[in-house]
């Protein structure tokens, strides 16, 4: 170019290359931030889970066992009882409380 400056088409690059860097480091931070939602809606889900409750059925050998809704021994998603559901099923003579997790001080907790 004449008089030894930038030439448009240069300007225009550059600006093209700079703006590319912009948007990966853009798609970045939105990776980040979507794996901290995530992150964030596992542990809601988790407390809201420690909240409740659940039956595993009985197995030939042993009593059903009432679980926190958040014992890891028993991983099941859904069919969560609420506190009085939870009480009831405790008071019958054939369900158990784990012993690892513990339900009725979660329950005590409560009432």
């Amino acid at each position: 170019m004449p008089g030894g400056g930038i030439s448009d088409l240069d300007k225009n690059r550059a600006l093209a290359d700079w703006l590319e860097w912009q948007l990966r480091q853009v798609r970045g931070r939105i990776r980040e931030l979507e794996i901290k939602e995530q992150q964030e809606q596992r542990r809601r889900e988790q407390a809201h889970a420690a909240l409740r409750w659940k039956i595993q059925p009985q197995r030939s050998s042993s009593a059903a066992l009432v679980h926190r809704g958040d014992c890891a021994l028993y991983p099941v998603q859904g069919g969560f009882l609420d506190r009085e559901e939870a009480v009831i099923a405790l008071a019958e003579p054939d369900i158990e409380p784990c012993q690892i997790c513990r339900p009725e001080t979660g329950l005590e907790q409560c009432g």
